[in-house]
């Protein structure tokens, strides 16, 4: 992780003190890229400042903040706290807290000199969506004065008939991060956690194959608890569809959705060739998740067949490629609690797990809608048998700070680079 820093001056806007937002304060104190980080609670909490450092200091999955910066023996690094002015200094860098206005067109941003924000509330994702309007919407952090927002979460186009605008762009660094063009681009997704770990397991399959000879792709990620679980069991909202979603998390394997599929299009645009599903489970853990990927591949008669030996050498050779070491390769048996953490590993494949089976698909031409009767009474044999591959790779990620919230600062620090 890079510490240089981005020049005096530099502000880097926080909209949101939850999960993202909390442990993205944490990576910019470690990363001193930035003198300045200027959080949006938008509102109180708790009785004073010191009770907003409290939260800031200890959490439940992390340990303490020192602990992150330094070690098990290091000293508290929060200090200078200033309830009026709203601010405190942490392991050297200044920390301002608002928490007066919750829609981005009134945070003042331009006041407090924030050209760059990073959204992490999960309520602004419609890029769509004018400044102006008066429930909020991420534009409207540009009307405040800021020049770029990257939210931390897909983009969500409410009205269906609307194309992406020009000015906003997905992106997971180490896939397709070089997509985000600064001259042009305001807004910019972050993409998810599990759209990002997905991401680096699909790219090194589609680099070696290529797209046509990926049949079909499915994933299931296996993922933690999120804070818009409820802890116990509670009432659903008037006009509720899912039920689930109001089951305690801490009973229960709740079945759900994912968005990746459709984002994952955005990053790489050779899955519009690949019929794709995704699904997701959340589990009662607090962080540290798994994807599940399956792909069918068409053998051919010559060449290297499909075991594997053979992924996983393409997994293999692309992580010692990465030179960010985004992907990792293990041969390790993991679990869950052994990837919490683990810094920059957008995902971790597991090695150990990989499987391949090969069998025939036996396809009747004549059951082929459109298929001329001319061309069929030319056939000796209307059955064909194609060799076909399952290929299972299971990919390890930590859905908040390991993976996506280090992926999340690598993006911010090399916007603001092009913002100097």
């Amino acid at each position: 992780m890079s510490t240089a820093t981005l020049g005096r001056g530099t502000a880097l806007g926080v909209n949101g003190f939850g999960r993202i937002g909390k442990l993205t304060v944490w990576h910019h104190i470690a990363r001193q890229a930035f003198d300045e980080l200027v959080v949006n609670i938008g509102r109180g909490a708790g009785r004073s400042l010191e009770d907003i450092a409290h939260y800031l200091e200890r959490d439940s999955s992390y340990g303490r903040l020192s602990h992150y910066l330094h070690g098990h023996k290091a000293l508290p690094v929060i200090e200078a706290l200033d309830e009026d002015a709203g601010t405190l200094v942490a392991d050297g860098v200044r920390v301002r807290f608002l928490r007066s206005q919750r829609n981005p067109a009134e945070i003042p941003w331009r006041e407090h000199n924030v050209r760059l924000v990073v959204d992490t509330t999960g309520k602004f994702l419609d890029p769509t969506v004018a400044g102006s309007d008066p429930a909020g919407a991420l534009r409207g952090h540009l009307d405040a004065g800021a020049e770029k927002v990257i939210a931390s979460a897909p983009f969500k186009i409410k009205d269906k008939g609307r194309p992406m605008p020009e000015d906003a762009v997905t992106t997971v660094m180490g896939v397709n991060g070089h997509a985000f063009d600064g001259r042009r681009h305001r807004l910019i997704s972050n993409a998810s956690c599990t759209t990002t770990c997905l991401a680096h397991m699909v790219k090194p399959l589609i680099n070696h194959f290529g797209p046509k000879k990926i049949l079909s792709a499915s994933m299931a990620t296996v993922h933690a608890a999120t804070g818009s679980q409820a802890v116990l069991d509670r009432l659903p909202k008037t006009g509720a569809t899912d039920l689930r979603k109001n089951r305690s998390i801490m009973n229960n394997i709740i079945l759900t959705t994912t968005g990746a599929a459709n984002a994952l299009r955005l990053v790489i645009p050779e899955m519009e060739e690949i019929g794709f599903i995704a699904e997701s489970v959340r589990i009662p853990t607090a962080t540290g998740s798994l994807i599940i990927l399956v792909m069918d591949l068409q053998e051919e008669l010559a060449g290297e067949a499909i075991r594997r030996e053979l992924i996983n050498s393409i997994y293999r050779r692309a992580a010692e490629a990465d030179p960010k070491g985004y992907l990792h390769f293990s041969r390790k048996q993991n679990v869950s609690g052994d990837i919490i953490g683990f810094p920059r590993a957008a995902a971790i494949i597991e090695g150990h797990e990989t499987h391949t089976r090969t069998a025939e698909a036996t396809i009747d031409l004549g059951r082929l809608p459109g298929m001329p009767e001319s061309a069929l009474a030319a056939l000796k044999d209307r059955v064909v048998r194609i060799p076909i591959t399952q290929v299972v790779v299971y990919g390890w990620y930590d859905n908040e700070m390991g993976s996506y919230v280090n992926m999340l600062g690598d993006r911010t620090v090399t916007v603001a680079e092009q913002m100097i």
